[in-house]
């Protein structure tokens, strides 16, 4: 990915400015995603830091036992401005109408970018396992420089919507690698408890999810996997070759259990870094700037 040499200035100072833009110069973001530097993938130790904010697109909108925290999108564009200030956040991955004010707000500047494609499961729906593209595109994501997109492809085996979310997925690793585009795919096995879609976190589980979901698309030359932090991750990463990022997931234990688990995690080859977003977008205490510093150290 080629990188440009100048950075244009902000095109909005302020969230009502960024709503002005929208109203009356709505071709600003096109001109903002035009002008931004850009970064490769990866560079320096081949680690990477990445914030996660794509989960308000599919009305997942709790952390934690608070169903309504992540309700104000100006609260979220603060919190996520902290983190990717913090020169070892790399990047972010976030659905467009985010990453669109972030450009505008001219917090996106030499970093990595992921798009978020599939966000049609909407937490709780009765169609939640049929997750249907309804972002980003490949073509959108490329015609932005972005570095690549990431699917949800979530597996239920009695479940007909799963097939169509896998050939939706296989069909947009087709696209993104040809546009030399990373293909970041975040499986999980699934199934319905009490009407609720639940993903199963045993080794055995996300070690199937890995296998069936290695193979979609025609090429795996631009694949990455996004995985949960699970016991015997050693065990589960044998069963890719393919660079993989951790996710956070949404908190239940307290943050020196998550953060130890992921340092132990970090140290498999295999795992190039962290992709996180209510763990350290809403840590318990909220200071969000210490709860990245811990990641970063921890990847660095």
């Amino acid at each position: 990915m080629s990188e440009t040499t100048l950075s244009a200035a902000p095109a909005a100072a302020t969230y009502a400015e960024v709503t002005a833009i929208r109203a009356t110069d709505p071709q600003a973001i096109e001109r903002a995603w035009a002008t931004r530097v850009t970064r490769p993938t990866i560079r320096g130790n081949g680690r990477l830091m990445i914030v996660a904010a794509d989960h308000p697109a599919r009305g997942a909108l709790s952390v934690g036992s608070d169903m309504t925290a992540m309700n104000s999108r100006t609260e979220l564009l603060d919190r996520l401005r902290t983190a990717l200030a913090n020169p070892g956040v790399d990047g972010v991955l976030g659905s467009a109408d985010i990453l669109d004010d972030l450009v505008l707000l001219g917090a996106l500047e030499d970093k990595v970018i992921f798009s978020s494609m599939n966000r049609g499961g909407l937490a709780g729906a009765s169609f939640e396992l049929d997750d249907r593209m309804t972002g980003a595109t490949a073509a959108s994501t490329a015609k932005a420089r972005m570095n690549g997109a990431k699917m949800l492809t979530r597996i239920a085996l009695d479940d007909p919507g799963t097939l169509a979310t896998m050939t939706a997925c296989a069909q947009a690793i087709d696209e993104l690698s040809a546009a030399n585009l990373i293909a970041m795919v975040e499986p999980f096995l699934s199934r319905r408890v009490e009407g609720r879609v639940k993903n199963d976190l045993s080794a055995d589980a996300v070690i199937k999810s890995i296998h069936i979901t290695q193979g979609l698309g025609s090429s795996s030359a631009h694949t990455w996997m996004k995985l949960p932090v699970v016991p015997e991750m050693e065990r589960v990463m044998d069963a890719t070759t393919f660079p993989t990022l951790l996710l956070g997931g949404d908190p239940q234990t307290a943050p020196e259990e998550t953060y130890a688990s992921w340092a132990r995690a970090l140290e498999i080859p295999a795992v190039r870094g962290l992709i996180v977003g209510r763990t350290l977008l809403y840590p318990p205490d909220g200071n969000v700037e210490a709860a990245v510093g811990t990641a970063v150290d921890m990847v660095r």
